[in-house]
């Protein structure tokens, strides 16, 4: 019998595209639960009998405990090979959904949503980890947009279907889809990843963490918070921001929401074919400056309404989502050349921390920016936090260029750019 080697981090000379793939149908699952909580505010709201604003502080659970817990998680559970942390974390996930669908009220489902926090923070960066580890350099951008790709698509699909759902059977009805959702996902994964996929050895907590005293990596991390921040500044309200602004229907709303996401899938299978063939640099420094422009351009139409609004939000909601997600994976690739590739796993467990740190703070922003000056500025404040990782990249930037080691790894894991 032929013996089965398992696959040589990052020297592959093609995608395996199968278990990328399987990847995928995971985050798909995780995504869809994580983004829809958006599309469902209002109706969880009404139904716990709370504010808006309270409402979207499940966001902000939610993305805070993925913040702490992710690194943290993943360097406790280093001894554990790649496939066994990604079943048992899709299998926690889907059970936390049951929970979250029988939640009686509001702490109940808020204490839910931590439990899918620790089980979101552990699948995505690990699978995002074991994408990066597994291709070639020259492919590490395709790799990881094909991973995210099942988040965008959760976007594109998933979430605009949990709004209908939940506009139809209730709230509880999209958590019970989700964990469907998230078995079938586990059964697939449970089949197509070989049982040596990405095998290496484990780092200590220490050692994981040590990464992220590289020079640049720091900056890099806060750049993602800052973009994290501006993004869940405007999603985590984006509904009632479509209904004020332009007065759309419920099932006006599932559509925008769709077409973001397949905007946003769009934007990020360019961004990662970008990468390949121009670098991190030049898809960052288009995407930041359109999101910004489209943020800015949002409140604009809000504040001074007119014939063609609908119209002129959707398109101004198809360059955000583009611009934002394209970022993504060029600040995947940027980390990993600045951490090392041995270092994947826990840069990209570091990158997730920061950035749903970045988007606890949006959810939190966002909603004192609508108590104090109303939904229409959301946008605006979404726009000055855009600024503010554009000139945090500039310095990231910098520091790499005089980071010494850093550089060179990062030169010898990403060739001319």
């Amino acid at each position: 019998m032929k013996k089965t080697t398992p696959p040589t981090i990052g020297t592959a000379t093609s995608l395996d595209l199968r278990t990328l793939y399987a990847l995928a149908l995971g985050t798909f699952a995780v995504g869809t639960e994580a983004f829809m909580i958006a599309a469902l505010l209002p109706t969880i709201a009404s139904s716990v009998a709370v504010t808006i604003q309270a409402a979207g502080q499940l966001v902000t659970i939610f993305a805070f405990v993925y913040a702490v817990s992710s690194p943290l998680l993943t360097a406790l559970t280093a001894a554990l090979s790649r496939r066994k942390l990604l079943l048992l974390a899709l299998a926690g996930f889907g059970l936390a959904n049951l929970l979250a669908a029988a939640a009686p009220g509001y702490w109940t489902l808020a204490g839910a949503r931590v439990l899918l926090a620790f089980a979101a923070g552990l699948y995505v960066p690990n699978a995002n980890g074991l994408a990066g580890v597994l291709a070639a350099p020259h492919q590490r951008g395709r790799a990881l947009g094909i991973v995210n790709g099942g988040i965008t698509l959760a976007i594109a699909i998933g979430v605009p279907l949990g709004a209908v759902v939940g506009a139809q059977f209730g709230w509880r009805a999209t958590f019970l889809g989700v964990a469907v959702l998230s078995a079938i996902a586990l059964a697939v994964l449970a089949v197509r990843l070989p049982r040596n996929v990405g095998a290496t050895p484990p780092a200590g907590l220490r050692t994981r963490l040590a990464v992220i005293g590289t020079p640049a990596v720091l900056p890099s991390l806060l750049t993602t918070t800052l973009w994290a921040v501006a993004a869940y500044t405007v999603y985590t309200y984006v509904v009632p921001f479509l209904t004020a602004a332009a007065d759309l229907s419920a099932n006006q709303i599932a559509t925008v929401l769709a077409t973001y996401g397949i905007a946003a899938l769009a934007g990020v299978t360019v961004g990662g074919a970008g990468v390949d063939r121009y670098g991190y640099g030049r898809v960052q420094g288009i995407a930041l400056p359109v999101m910004a422009a489209s943020f800015v351009g949002l409140t604009t139409v809000a504040l001074m309404p007119g014939p063609y609004t609908v119209a002129i939000v959707v398109a101004l909601v198809i360059f955000w989502a583009a611009s934002g997600w394209s970022f993504f994976p060029a600040q995947q690739d940027r980390l990993i050349g600045l951490a090392g590739v041995a270092n994947t796993p826990v840069i990209l467990s570091l990158n997730a921390s920061f950035m749903y740190l970045g988007f606890a703070l949006g959810s939190a922003l966002g909603s004192v920016v609508i108590g104090h000056f109303g939904v229409a500025w959301i946008g605006v404040a979404g726009a000055i936090c855009l600024g503010a990782a554009m000139a945090m990249s500039r310095f990231a930037h910098r520091r790499a260029s005089f980071g010494g080691r850093s550089t060179a790894i990062a030169v010898a894991a990403n060739p001319g750019r």
